[in-house]
């Protein structure tokens, strides 16, 4: 069974920056697309950024030019640096496998889930 962990988490002033990770157990992880999504609280749980195998990239507009999604498939770890962060980038982030090696930005299109990290951004 694949399992995701994320870490890096944490508290940070607005215009800061901090770098998730999400590291995967299992040996398929380089044949998959991965994704990272948000959930503050009181709504629906949206789409951040995803990564193919190849490393072909989406991001959501609230955050384009801002975080980037990178993977390194030897340590079968997915990253995502958030820079120039917002308090309204507050929120639970969660790593996701897609179920093939492409995604889309619907959560449908993910079928594992890492149990979330949260980021604070708040002076």
């Amino acid at each position: 069974q694949v399992q995701l962990v994320e870490s890096g988490g944490g508290l940070v002033q607005p215009g800061g920056s901090l770098r998730l990770s999400c590291a995967a157990s299992g040996r398929t992880f380089s044949s998959y697309a991965m994704g990272w999504f948000r959930q503050a609280p009181g709504k629906e749980r949206e789409f951040v950024a995803g990564i193919t195998p190849s490393g072909s990239t989406d991001f959501a507009e609230a955050v384009k030019g801002r975080f980037t999604i990178s993977r390194d498939n030897a340590k079968n770890t997915v990253y995502l640096q958030m820079n120039n962060l917002r308090p309204e980038d507050t929120a639970s982030y969660y790593c996701a496998r897609s179920r093939a090696a492409y995604f889309s930005r619907t959560r449908s299109s993910f079928d594992i889930w890492g149990q979330g990290t949260q980021v604070t951004v708040s002076s």
